[in-house]
């Protein structure tokens, strides 16, 4: 697909960072936008900042985590505009901790909102944009942390390893029944985003966590530092990302200078050896 001009795209995660940078490359295209995002207030700012009139925008705000939540984005979706043509399953949380300090609601948080939100988001919109017919695409928003293992990220890592298979696996199967359907799966590196806040908008039933110090506190810190540090922006984000759409491109890895580590992960893997810190 590479003429976006009149379609619809439906995008989560959509108030701040990455998720805002699609809708505002999108409404550039001429899309029509349903906007998701658990921050209400920053939803209706988002969405005003987009200047659309009423017939091109719906904002909606949506507990990605629960599944007749994503149905509800997905039946006023359709009741609005007839059609989705592009699915950015893009909502994110990040939590830093080492792996024996993460409680069962911080695993609970982060895999319901990183990848229970992609297959919710799969299973609601997928058959409706089956149904409607003609070129139609999906991106799943990752993450590099799906393609190698950062310490400290534990919940955070599971939950992108997991979008990334589920990705693959449904980017196969559109393959063999030769769907016009096609997939991109979205592996940003640091980006500075409010991703290392995630906190702010987290609920109260998967609120309790443990003190951030010691070796969690150093992580924190150094994580903290490799988000404000990145060099290019959830807007490179975006445009690579329509690129990639326009291309029918699977990966999307916009930070080449991962490239080494993802292939020291991979060697590995064949060599049967330890992992190794990366540097």
């Amino acid at each position: 697909m590479n003429n976006f001009n009149g379609k619809t795209a439906v995008i989560t995660g959509a108030a701040s960072g990455i998720g805002f940078a699609l809708a505002k490359h999108a409404a550039a295209q001429g899309m029509s936008l349903v906007l998701a995002d658990i921050d209400e207030a920053a939803l209706q700012a988002a969405a005003e900042q987009l200047s659309l009139p009423a017939d091109r925008v719906l904002a909606l705000r949506t507990d990605v985590r629960h599944a007749a939540e994503i149905k509800a984005l997905a039946d006023a979706a359709y009741g609005k505009f007839n059609q989705v043509h592009l699915l950015f399953n893009n909502a994110g949380v990040a939590l830093a901790r080492t792996t024996w300090e993460h409680t069962v609601a911080d695993w609970e948080w982060i895999l319901q909102v990183n990848l229970w939100s992609v297959v919710h988001g799969i299973s609601e919109f997928l058959p409706r944009m089956q149904a409607q017919g003609g070129p139609a695409h999906i991106v799943n928003t990752a993450s590099v942390a799906g393609l190698v293992s950062n310490p400290g990220m534990a919940a955070y890592n599971v939950s992108k390893h997991g979008v990334v298979t589920l990705s693959e696996t449904l980017s196969l199967e559109l393959q063999m029944t030769q769907s016009p359907i096609g997939v991109s799966l979205l592996c940003p590196a640091w980006v500075p985003t409010g991703i290392g806040n995630s906190e702010r908008n987290r609920p109260g039933d998967v609120a309790q966590t443990k003190p951030i110090e010691g070796l969690t506190a150093q992580l924190n810190k150094r994580i903290g530092k490799a988000i404000a540090s990145g060099q290019l922006t959830a807007d490179d984000m975006a445009v690579e990302t329509f690129n990639a759409i326009a291309e029918k491109r699977f990966y999307v890895i916009p930070h080449s200078y991962m490239f080494p580590v993802i292939e020291t992960r991979m060697k590995e893997i064949l060599n049967q050896q330890n992992p190794t810190l990366p540097k």
